[in-house]
């Protein structure tokens, strides 16, 4: 495991997590939310991350991104109702799909909608991170299919003995998180945009920021 709590810490880990994707690795990391697995946003990355969840290869991930200049290099689009959301709650625990993106990001990223889900995280450590390599970072939560999220660096260890032991899995171990409900995410590819998963940011809240929000 990697120490990933200080700045000092984070800081002291990024070449060695630089290089660890550089040869295909994957890497287990807190957010402010609960504890993920990503990898680059390739196919090699993609397939690998797959593998090690266990779960079906055209199932997108989400993208962690350093805020919208980033994502918009990506070729993403913020519609007026998608600025004003990313500007009242990012960085921090709320998920936007994106259209856009074509030619910048892997097609399998892509929901059934066409969208990209990518989130500004609020996670120092990861914030930072995601600067430091200047490139978003998948992000899936660190379980296996149907079971409960790993709350700590300890238990994705157990979840996924095999994959740490021949070098694969990267565990970054910023401590053991409180029972913190996931990201709320919000489809941005319609005029009116919805809510597919109320979690930390209440409905109330998003609509006092963006107005109209369906359902």
């Amino acid at each position: 495991m990697v120490p990933f709590r200080t700045e000092a810490e984070v800081a002291a880990a990024t070449a060695a997590i630089r290089d660890h994707f550089g040869r295909g690795g994957l890497i287990g990391y807190p957010t402010e939310t609960v504890y993920g697995l990503g990898s680059l946003p390739n196919d090699a990355g993609l397939d690998a991350l797959a593998a090690l969840k266990g779960r079906p290869p055209r199932k997108p991930f989400l993208l962690l991104i350093s805020g919208r200049p980033m994502a918009e290099r990506f070729g993403l689009v913020f519609s007026a109702a998608a600025r004003a959301m990313a500007e009242a709650f990012w960085p921090g625990p709320l998920t936007l799909v994106l259209p856009g993106g074509e030619g910048h990001l892997p097609r399998r990223l892509r929901g059934q909608g066409g969208g990209v889900a990518v989130r500004h995280t609020g996670h120092r450590g990861m914030a930072s991170l995601v600067v430091a390599l200047d490139t978003p970072i998948t992000s899936t939560s660190a379980n296996r299919p149907g079971g409960p999220t790993a709350p700590g660096a300890a238990k994705i260890e157990e979840l996924f003995p095999a994959a740490v032991a021949n070098g694969t899995l990267m565990i970054l171990d910023g401590g053991v998180l409180g029972n913190v409900p996931p990201s709320t995410l919000i489809d941005c590819t319609t005029t009116v945009p919805s809510m597919i998963r109320e979690g930390a940011i209440p409905r109330d809240e998003l609509r006092r920021a963006v107005g109209r929000l369906a359902p």
